[in-house]
C-alpha cells in the first residue's frame, strides 16, 4: 500500500523498508530517497506515515516517536488510540486507504478525531484527497469498511475476470472483452454516482420484461451472487458461517 500511495502522490518521497532495496525500489520509481533508519526518516519528514505491519507498532515507535512531528497510520486492527499511545503528544490520524490510490481513483477512509491542530489536519486530509476520494467514517465501523473498499480491488478484479471468461467461451478476444467489462463498470459507477446510487433504477433503465438483461440477473440471483458477497464480507469479518 505504500507503494500504491506514493505512486499516487507522484512526489518524491522518503521511506525505508526492513528490505533496504525495496525502499531503493520505491524511490527509484517515484523519486526520492531510501534511507537507513526510521529515526532519520523521522527527522527528516514532515509526516510520517505509518504502513509497517500493526505488531511492529512498539517497535516503530520507539524509532520514531522522539523525532516525529506527526504521524499517519494506515495499520489495520489497530485503533487510533492504540497509534496516540505509542505517539504521546504527537498530533496522529487514521486513514484507510484501497490500491487504486496509485492512479488517483481510490476510497480512502478517514477514522475523524479530535484534532490538536485543525491546521494540521486541514493540510493531512488536503494530502491524502490526492489520493481519490476522502471519506469520514466511525472507527468501530472501520473493518466493514475495509470489506468493502480495501479488499473490494480484489473482489471487483474476480467479478472481471468471471465476465471475460464467459465472453472468451463464446469467442471473444480476452482484451477485447476486458475493455467491454472495465469500461462498462467505470461507466455504470459514474451513473451511480450521477443517480445518486439509485441502483433500481438504473437496472429497470435496461431490463425489459422477459428480455435478455432479465434473464441474466435471473441467472445471477439463482447463482447466488448477493449470497457470495455477503459471505465474503462475513468471511473479512471473521462472522462468516463454519
Amino acid at each position: 500500500m505504500a507503494r500504491a500511495m506514493a505512486r499516487g502522490w507522484g512526489e518524491p518521497v522518503l521511506c525505508t523498508d526492513v528490505l533496504a532495496e525495496r525502499a531503493a525500489a520505491l524511490a527509484a520509481a517515484v523519486g526520492g530517497e531510501a534511507l537507513a533508519t526510521n529515526a532519520e526518516l523521522a527527522e527528516r519528514a514532515d509526516v510520517v506515515v505509518l504502513c509497517h505491519k500493526p505488531p511492529a507498532l512498539e517497535a516503530v515507535a520507539a524509532e520514531v516517536a522522539p523525532r516525529a512531528r506527526a504521524v499517519v497510520s494506515i495499520l489495520g486492527a489497530t485503533p487510533l488510540a492504540a497509534v496516540r499511545a505509542a505517539y504521546p503528544g504527537i498530533p496522529a490520524f487514521r486513514f484507510l486507504p484501497s490500491t487504486p490510490v496509485a492512479v488517483g481513483e481510490g476510497m480512502v477512509c478517514y477514522v475523524p478525531a479530535p484534532a490538536e491542530d485543525p491546521r494540521l489536519e486541514a493540510v493531512v486530509l488536503e494530502l491524502f484527497g490526492r489520493l481519490g476520494t476522502v471519506v469520514p467514517i466511525e472507527e468501530s465501523l472501520i473493518d466493514v469498511a475495509m470489506g468493502l473498499m480495501s479488499c473490494g480491488p480484489a473482489f471487483v478484479a474476480l467479478v472481471v475476470e468471471a465476465q471475460v471468461d464467459a465472453a472468451t467461451r463464446h469467442g471473444m478476444a480476452p482484451a477485447q472483452a476486458a475493455e467491454l467489462v472495465t469500461g462498462t463498470l467505470s461507466g455504470t459507477a459514474a451513473l451511480l454516482r450521477a443517480r445518486e446510487m439509485d441502483t433500481l433504477g438504473v437496472r429497470r433503465e435496461v431490463t425489459s420484461p422477459g428480455g435478455s438483461t432479465a434473464r441474466g440477473l435471473d441467472a445471477l440471483e439463482r447463482g447466488g451472487l448477493r449470497a457470495a458477497f455477503g459471505d465474503a464480507l462475513d468471511a473479512v469479518l471473521g462472522s462468516g458461517r463454519r
